[in-house]
């Protein structure tokens, strides 16, 4: 395994972090949920990432059970607020004071710590004033409940006043959490210009857009059974947007330059994100302990300049680049 440092942070972590957003009290039961949270820490992986909207919060109580028994110094805990939860009354959901301090006493309850080592924004809020918002996240930092914290699919501009008022606070952000991936690439222009500037790192998520990237949809066949495209629990309108015919023709073409690189389509698809200097961690999911067997052998892979530019001619007509489209919230990503 790799570690990088989290943006310039001096806190290390997993180049791949395993997270549990649609599997976790949702997709997978507890018991393969455990054992793909034990392969990841037999492959070394360190940092797990969850939320507290993630299956209504039960995604955060099956990684604490999971990792209960683990040395706690040895492992970086992220989790996120912002979406409802609960039964989503008027205060259950935002970044206001008041949700961001139950939230976070609610989180370190399920997930069985005294402190997470990332509290994360999960977007950003236009109904709570910004320095109410970091106010609550520096009181959260100063209180011992959280090490560090971060954002997630906040636009430049909202990264660049959110990164000022932290930084009058003495509790910088440290941390963008974006979807990033040869195919999503809204964030190169803007956003990791604006977060490299604060000195936040991104860690990215669907770095194999929904699975789309490990070459099991064919373009004109039937999707596979069991797939994230036929589950009716969310999973399917997640992954629809990359299921047209002239994506999936382009992602084949990948197939022999993976294997030109002796890696699978998953593990290109990983390594092409941790290619990139402003990324931080890539996280994962998995249904089985396979799955994370073989994406972490992407970690410390080096493509070379040949063959990222061969991917950029293979997939240039049909990757998604418009910086507009980070923004905040997304309706059709609500858990992500």
């Amino acid at each position: 395994m790799e570690y990088r440092n989290l943006g310039a942070s001096g806190l290390k972590i997993s180049a791949i972090a395993y997270g549990n957003w649609l599997t976790h009290g949702s997709q997978v039961d507890e018991e393969a949920a455990t054992a793909c949270v034990r392969q990841a820490l037999d492959e070394g992986i360190t940092t797990f990432d969850t939320a507290d909207v993630y299956a209504n919060t039960a995604a955060e109580s099956v990684l604490g059970r999971a990792l209960k028994g683990e040395r706690r110094e040895g492992l970086e805990i992220f989790t996120k607020v912002y979406w409802p939860t609960g039964p989503g009354k008027h205060n259950d959901s935002g970044l206001s004071r008041k949700h961001v301090r139950e939230s976070i006493d609610a989180s370190l309850r399920r997930l069985g710590t005294d402190y997470v080592d990332l509290y994360q924004a999960h977007r950003f809020d236009d109904s709570t004033p910004l320095e109410e918002t970091m106010l609550a996240f520096a009181d959260v930092v100063r209180a011992g409940k959280a090490l560090y914290i971060g954002v997630s699919e906040w636009t430049a501009e909202q990264i660049r006043a959110g990164a000022a008022l932290a930084r009058d606070l003495q509790v910088p952000l440290v941390s963008n959490q974006p979807q990033y991936s040869m195919l999503w690439r809204v964030i190169e222009d803007e956003v990791v210009p604006a977060s490299l500037e604060a000195g936040m790192g991104q860690v990215v998520w669907s770095p194999i857009a929904q699975g789309v990237l490990t070459g099991k949809y064919r373009p004109g066949e039937d999707y596979p059974a069991g797939s994230r495209a036929t589950d009716a629990k969310g999973g399917a309108d997640m992954v629809s947007r990359w299921l047209r015919d002239d994506v999936l023709e382009r992602v084949q073409r990948l197939r022999p330059l993976a294997e030109q690189a002796d890696l699978t389509m998953a593990q290109l698809a990983v390594a092409w994100v941790l290619q990139n200097q402003a990324v931080s961690a890539a996280i994962i999911g998995a249904s089985r302990p396979e799955q994370v067997t073989d994406n972490v052998k992407a970690a410390g892979v080096r493509l070379d300049a040949d063959l990222m530019a061969a991917i950029d001619d293979v997939l240039d007509p049909v990757v998604t680049r418009d910086p507009s489209l980070t923004s905040s919230p997304h309706r059709d990503d609500l858990i992500s």
